[in-house]
């Protein structure tokens, strides 16, 4: 038994960026920023790949496949996830984001609002409910404990 998610988020994610690329490359024009901004994408380059990471291997210590769409054995609540029930997913989309502070290709931006749409309306949903009927109250009292995103 599994979410039933179709695709993979990871793979998405990596598409949207090929495309997003070619796409503010020769399509769309491009906004320069000034100087801050550019930074501040930088730091947020920097601090997707370690959301990512770090989630990927607290799944990985847990002996957990982080894979959406595959079967769980325990809900994962230390780390990271004591902030945020999501933090792999927060990374796909702030480095969406932060390419588009680097780089001023409004493509990146584009992606990172469908990006966060889709996982927020599809993925996550799905997961949730899986998880709700796999854990039942233990994993309530973690949502009602722990925000999806950080803020919301």
């Amino acid at each position: 038994m599994n979410p039933q998610i179709v695709g993979n988020p990871l793979k998405i994610m990596v598409y949207l960026l090929i495309i997003s690329y070619f796409t503010g490359e020769f399509i769309l024009p491009k906004y320069p920023f000034i100087y801050l901004i550019n930074l501040i994408g930088v730091l947020g380059i920097i601090i997707s790949i370690i959301f990512f990471f770090y989630g990927f291997n607290l799944f990985n210590s847990y002996r957990e496949n982080p894979l959406p769409n595959s079967d769980t054995k325990r809900l994962i609540k230390t780390g990271i996830f004591a902030y945020t029930r999501n933090p792999i997913y927060i990374s796909f989309v702030l480095f969406h984001l932060s390419m588009f502070f680097v780089f001023g290709n409004v493509a990146y931006f584009l992606s990172s609002i469908g990006l966060f749409i889709w996982i927020d309306k599809i993925v996550i949903k799905k997961e949730e409910i899986f998880l709700k009927k796999k854990f039942g109250d233990e994993y309530i009292r973690y949502c009602n404990a722990v925000k999806r995103w950080f803020f919301f």
